[in-house]
């Protein structure tokens, strides 16, 4: 079973220094727009989150999503606090199951695929909540998960539908834009 990042050490990485290391804006920019309908998976305390909320605008969504209920009461305390409830939902999924409805039209999974128990069954249940033209971006640190690991997850995403469709530079990471492979005809 893959390890799971505890709520009581998040705040060694999600923390002010943060924007410095992983800017928000040459992230997310290229990627999100007002109205979109966005998850967050492994949201943590919320660094991508609440900056998802803030590009989604007033017409917008993001739903944050976490195994650990402490995660997501962080993320709904610092969502009021900068007045962005309206644009996010919480949802506390299993380790097995996303457990959320509808087509998304980015998925963001920011340090998380590799605590996945199983790759597999967590990339296939991406791709089915992707809209037809949604994009998944996947950022793994390059520091914990190796070049062949990022590789073998990227051949498990082809495998169940998922193309690889760039590959954005992202500091001490390896990165993936993922989008469903088209239907033969």
């Amino acid at each position: 079973m893959a390890h799971i990042c505890s709520h009581q050490h998040v705040w060694t990485f999600d923390n002010f220094l943060r924007p410095l290391v992983h800017n928000p804006d040459k992230i997310f920019g290229p990627f999100v727009r007002p109205g979109m309908r966005v998850m967050d998976v492994g949201c943590g305390a919320g660094f991508a989150a609440l900056e998802l909320a803030r590009r989604v605008g007033a017409t917008g969504q993001v739903v944050a999503v976490d195994v650990q209920p402490e995660m997501l009461a962080k993320v709904e305390k610092r969502a009021r606090k900068l007045g962005l409830t309206n644009r996010i939902q919480t949802r506390l999924c299993q380790k097995e199951s996303l457990q959320v409805e509808g087509a998304f039209d980015m998925v963001n999974a920011f340090y998380m695929v590799h605590e996945a128990p199983d790759t597999e069954s967590f990339l296939r249940q991406v791709r089915d909540c992707l809209a037809p033209d949604g994009i998944f971006l996947v950022i793994e640190p390059r520091f914990h998960v190796s070049k062949r690991r990022f590789q073998a997850m990227l051949e498990i995403a082809r495998q169940v539908g998922l193309d690889a469709a760039g590959f954005p530079e992202i500091r001490f990471s390896q990165s993936v834009v993922l989008t469903k492979s088209p239907v033969p005809s």
